[in-house]
């Protein structure tokens, strides 16, 4: 475990730490604040407030998941992080072509660059 803490350099764990905050954050934003993440929803409907609570969920259980693993410096964590995060904005990718949202096209293709390169990056020191 001590060859894993010194491979991993700096940066990758300031991105890695970067990430987890974002996520923490997306999570509080939705469960304090949806609207403001969610304008074109109408938050009255029913059964709105679950699908937002499940994404809620998904947001925090991810940023922990990058805390821990940063904190942890652990090869392994990080690794299984961003595949979540390759996958989950690839599935982003898909949405945004479905509904023709040039924003999330471009959004979810950058981080799915991005997301690899890290497991690349990840991998590749060990």
């Amino acid at each position: 475990m001590t060859e894993e803490k010194q491979s991993l350099s700096k940066w990758i764990l300031i991105v890695s730490g970067l990430f987890a905050v974002m996520e923490l954050a997306v999570s509080v934003q939705l469960s304090f604040f949806p609207q403001t993440m969610l304008e074109t929803v109408d938050l009255t409907a029913k059964g709105v407030d679950y699908l937002v609570y499940m994404w809620d969920a998904r947001q925090f259980a991810l940023g922990v998941i990058f805390a821990v693993a940063t904190w942890k410096k652990s090869i392994p964590m990080l690794t299984i992080a961003y595949i979540f995060f390759f996958v989950m904005f690839v599935g982003d990718f898909v949405i945004g072509i479905l509904q023709k949202e040039n924003s999330l096209i471009i959004s979810a293709g950058v981080m799915s660059v991005i997301s690899s390169a890290m497991i690349f990056v990840i991998n590749k020191r060990k």
